[in-house]
């Protein structure tokens, strides 16, 4: 292992040792009682037993018998989000498949899930953050009948999978499994859909114009192309051991997808604890697990949510997890893809260059992933170097030879397209933020300029269509977008117009403690600043024309002026803007969340 790596892991061992040991007595504990009492549901009362089994239909003998393993199928399906539309069939696919494997399953749950490309830019955008933690719980409500052994998770999108993950963590005697989607095919390709964002920016075409170039892009279900907070989701998900292998890149509606489908339907019954292969989640999700998450997500130039979501993930299984561990990895890691909005591909180029295999491959040459974790496919990541093809309509696994195919998409660690990760961690007397530097082209990484500031969005998209922001060298400072604020929204809609204003030539970035989108990039940024201005962060001192240095290479912001003796200026939305809209009824998810910098979480501790 490099020795950074097997540091950290150490670190994170070691500083979470109570709580991760109290974590998985819990889980053995109730692991003992499955195993010895057999199948969940039959320790149940004859009419809380009849109750869940009442609508079976064709599987209410084998339920009643409680002989056979039963199998919790949580869903995020909706027809709205075309990552998640595939998954109307999914629950008959799976329990014909579980059925035949010796289970029986059933629809145990479903869960919200929310598409931040409908709510980018609105007042929904202020339930998204908090829509994760809202769906870890239901995936506890879903779970909590006590009629499962084991659970299949359906989700895909930015918050549906770390809230499906913290949800079955705190199951962690439950075999878990993730069941993707799959992306759908590629279409208008990413440099020609963010040309005309900009020209849409500039009032140079019209919104029919614009309308066409966005339905070309998002045309079909499936996941989006680009790599944002989703693809990332289903990437870490493959290289923390909860896919099948190769499973995460298959597009929707195709022979191989269908099959995957089955496959893993079939797999969840043999890691029940009636199965042969007992592997509960909360065994495969260690600190070994966590870091090749963090290893992964950085090699792969991934979504700057993650580091608030992988922080709460680590958090449900017992981990503590800190940006001063990904600081320190991302020191040493590689970045070895190069997925838009880092390049040009799309994930379906990725796959075609060799996807996962050629990833992970990389990446355990490197001794950069640990490789002796505990997946759902056994023992040993290495299994995740095979790839999944069809034989008479089955599933095998093959052994992949050959590096990459394309190496401006996909390239070895040995030769990456950079030495370090693709997200850098920033301090300074502002605060700790996040940087994603992958996609920054390398003149844009050190800024030094006046402070622009904005308590909305709104404000700072008015001032650029009244060309109030035009032929000046700026920061902009976005605050009071926090957590405990509005909720973090992702501010991607003010991409657009910066990226205008930067390739006019001037120099800017933006300051925020919000979020910007996973598929954010071309413009500097300091995101995710903790404290945040509504929290007593220094953010609330800034005025106008304040210096402010942003070193994305350095790894620093500061403001060069002394803010001694000021008083906060600005506020938080009043409470009367949420009226209305929804977000009235998440007030205690605002009183009690925590900072960026610990998950953005309401849970707290575990």
């Amino acid at each position: 292992m490099h020795p950074i790596v097997h540091e950290v892991t150490e670190r994170i061992r070691s500083r979470g040792r109570a709580s991760r040991a109290a974590y998985l007595a819990r889980v053995d504990q109730a692991a003992a009682e499955l195993r010895a009492e057999g199948p969940a549901r039959g320790r149940l009362a004859c009419a809380n037993l009849a109750h869940g089994f009442a609508a079976a239909e064709g599987d209410k003998p084998a339920l009643r018998a409680a002989v056979r393993p039963g199998v919790a199928i949580v869903t995020s399906y909706n027809d709205m989000l075309s990552a998640h539309q595939p998954y109307e069939t999914y629950p008959r696919e799976l329990k014909h498949a579980v059925r035949a494997a010796g289970g029986v399953a059933q629809v145990a749950g479903g869960v919200p899930a929310m598409c931040d490309g409908v709510t980018q830019g609105r007042a929904g955008m202020e339930l998204s953050l908090y829509s994760r933690d809202l769906i870890a719980m239901s995936t506890a409500v879903a779970l909590s009948h006590d009629m499962f052994d084991a659970a299949l998770l359906l989700g895909v999108c930015d918050k549906i999978v770390p809230g499906l993950f913290i949800g079955a963590l705190r199951f962690g005697h439950l075999p878990a499994m993730f069941v993707p989607a799959g992306p759908m095919t590629s279409g208008l390709p990413n440099k020609v859909k963010a040309r005309a964002r900009q020209r849409f920016a500039e009032g140079r075409i019209s919104r029919d114009e614009m309308l066409d170039a966005e339905a070309e892009s998002y045309h079909s279900p499936g996941t989006c192309t680009f790599y944002g907070t989703a693809n990332s989701n289903q990437l870490l998900i493959e290289v923390m051991g909860l896919h099948l292998p190769g499973a995460t890149f298959v597009n929707p509606r195709t022979e191989l997808r269908q099959a995957l489908t089955q496959a893993a339907g079939r797999r969840i019954v043999e890691l029940t604890a009636h199965g042969g292969e007992y592997t509960p989640i909360g065994h495969v999700v260690d600190e070994r697990a966590i870091v090749n998450a963090v290893v992964a997500l950085l090699a792969s130039g991934g979504s700057t949510n993650h580091t608030m979501h992988l922080v709460a993930m680590a958090a449900a299984a017992g981990i503590e997890l800190t940006w001063d561990d990904m600081a320190d990895l991302s020191k040493v890691v590689p970045s070895v893809a190069r997925m838009y909005p880092n390049g040009q591909a799309d994930v379906n180029h990725f796959q075609a260059a060799g996807g996962m295999p050629v990833f992970i491959g990389t990446l355990l040459e490197a001794g950069l992933l640990w490789e002796d974790v505990l997946t759902v496919a056994g023992r040993g990541l290495r299994s995740y170097l095979n790839v999944p093809e069809l034989k008479d309509l089955e599933v095998v696994w093959t052994e992949r030879n050959g590096g990459s195919g394309d190496l401006d998409v996909l390239r070895p660690a040995s030769e990456p397209f950079s030495l370090d990760g693709g997200i850098h961690m920033i301090s300074g007397n502002l605060g700790r933020a996040v940087s994603k530097v992958s996609a920054v082209k390398p003149e844009h990484l050190v800024i030094e300029a006046p402070a622009k500031v904005f308590d909305d969005q709104r404000d700072l998209l008015g001032a650029f269509e009244r060309g109030e922001l035009d032929g000046q060298d700026f920061v902009a400072v976005v605050r009071y977008q926090g957590p405990s604020a509005n909720g973090m929204p992702e501010l991607h809609k003010l991409t657009p117009p910066l990226a205008v204003l930067l390739d006019r030539g001037q120099q800017v970035a933006i300051v925020t403690d919000g979020r910007m989108s996973g598929a954010s990039g071309k413009v500097p940024a300091a995101i995710h600043l903790s404290p945040e201005a509504a929290d007593g962060g220094a953010l609330a001192l800034l005025r106008d024309g304040d210096p402010i240095r942003l070193d994305s290479v350095a790894g620093t912001l500061d403001v060069l002026t002394d803010l001694s003796g000021r008083t906060p200026a600005g506020f938080p939305p009043p409470a009367d803007k949420w009226v209305g809209t929804g977000r009235e009824l998440f007030a205690a998810f605002r009183r009690t969340v925590g900072p960026a910098e610990r998950g953005a979480s309401i849970f707290g501790g575990f």
